[in-house]
């Protein structure tokens, strides 16, 4: 058996076990197979049927087959390095059986060189086959990171599919909820809007019993000299008849002070008039100067006689304490009378309360004050009812809440009149109590 006999063994079955683990496998893979055969049936052959010098030439033929394929399949282009370490023993192999062959004299001294250039071509064989099987097992753990790497990124994909999905899911519960949200405040707004439709109103109808009572006076006294004013008309006739012209002058006088009477409260009937219609009707959100003092006097009076009408036994009373130096202020008549009524009202309503229970030694009183400050002006409605519990007065002003037994209140009163004063007016609106003993409270607005 010959060098070249063995170096192709071992190349094949290299060949077989590189190519076989190749992805994809090579074409050339079932040739090896096929060559492998051969090459043992070739070897049988020489050894036993048919030995003979022939053989000697074709392995190394094999052999450089072998390697050509090394060099020429991409695959197995990091085995350069085997094909350098075993170069240098297939050519001298080569050789050696050219030599033998050939048999002639002077081949002798060839010979010589070829085998002291074996152990040369063994350790240059050794070297870069050390160096081989190094490169092989960096290409190796190379391979495995590459592969570990690719195993990674397949998890981070399916996870990443996983949580765009779980994502999705989400976005799309989100979106529903959103839906689902929006609608709900739709429907909210729809009954807040409702709500404050129905507060208005439920302001309006009381103030319908104290306008028809204030009105009622002015008309009665148009009607009442309107009546003097047409029997002195009559008198002065009859005077003027009988020539006594200094008695019609003295009766055409008070005729021109009892028109005179009949046109102030002819307008301040007209005055209550157009103050109940600037309060039904919807704000402009126009502001425009306005005598605070008055405001205030006009809505306490109006909001008693209101609930005078409403209730016979209801009985209170009540002071104003307005400051004459308040000068006109620029806001909106409409909204700050509302926001007046409603916290008068619920005065009345606490003094009234406590009465039931105190009906003797009680005095119920209502104060509404104005008063002038350095760059603002104050108004407060006080009274001595039950005052505001501790625990509840954090949470007056919020929207739907009351201290009224159901049916009483829709808890929308003071959350309206809070952002009136604080979102209308760039005011300020506190409350202060004592529970059981008063309960005040206190608006100021810019001037």
């Amino acid at each position: 058996m010959t060098l070249a006999t063995i170096l192709s063994f071992l190349l094949i079955i290299y060949l077989r076990k590189s190519l076989k683990n190749s992805q994809p496998q090579s074409s050339w893979y079932p040739y090896l197979n096929y060559s492998l055969i051969a090459i043992v049936a070739l070897f049988v052959m020489q050894e036993t049927l048919y030995p003979g010098p022939v053989y000697m030439l074709i392995w190394p033929a094999i052999l450089f087959v072998l390697i050509y394929i090394l060099l020429k399949q991409p695959e197995l282009s990091s085995s350069k390095n085997l094909v350098v370490a075993i170069l240098p023993l297939a050519i001298l192999s080569s050789l050696q059986a050219l030599l033998d062959v050939w048999n002639y004299d002077v081949t002798d001294k060839i010979r010589d060189y070829v085998s002291i250039a074996y152990p040369f071509a063994f350790i240059w064989a050794v070297v870069f086959f050390i160096l081989f099987r190094k490169q092989q097992k960096a290409l190796a753990i190379e391979r495995k990171k590459r592969e570990e790497e690719e195993e990674l990124n397949k998890v981070i994909a399916a996870r990443k599919n996983e949580l765009e999905a779980i994502v999705a899911e989400r976005t799309a519960e989100i979106t529903k909820q959103k839906d689902e949200l929006q609608l709900a405040l739709d429907r909210l707004t729809s009954a807040q809007t409702q709500l404050i439709h129905a507060e208005k109103m439920a302001s309006l109808g009381e103030l319908t019993a104290g306008i028809a009572h204030e009105i009622q006076n002015p008309l009665n006294f148009v009607n009442n000299f309107s009546e003097v004013s047409n029997e002195l008309i009559d008198e002065m006739k009859t005077e003027l008849a009988i020539g006594n012209m200094q008695h019609a002058s003295d009766i055409a006088n008070d005729i021109k002070s009892n028109l005179e009477k009949i046109n102030f409260h002819g307008k301040r009937a007209d005055a209550i008039v157009k103050g109940m219609l600037q309060h039904s009707r919807s704000s402009s959100g126009q502001k425009e100067l306005t005598d605070i003092n008055e405001l205030a006097d006009e809505y306490l009076r109006l909001a008693y006689h209101g609930l005078r009408a409403k209730d016979k036994t209801f009985n209170a009373k009540f002071e104003t304490d307005l400051d004459p130096a308040l000068e006109k202020l620029n806001v909106v008549p409409q909204d700050i009378g509302r926001v007046l009524l409603n916290l008068i009202n619920n005065a009345f309503y606490s003094v009234t309360e406590k009465r039931k229970h105190n009906p003797d030694n009680y005095d119920p009183t209502v104060i509404v004050r104005t008063k002038k400050l350095p760059g603002k002006i104050e108004i407060s409605v006080k009274d001595n009812g039950n005052g505001i519990p501790a625990a509840v007065m954090e949470k007056i002003f919020q929207p739907f809440f009351t201290t009224k037994p159901t049916g009483k209140g829709t808890g929308l009163g003071l959350s309206l009149s809070y952002d009136i004063i604080i979102k209308g007016h760039g005011g300020s609106m506190k409350a202060e109590s004592k529970e059981g003993g008063f309960a005040e409270f206190i608006i100021q607005l810019p001037t």
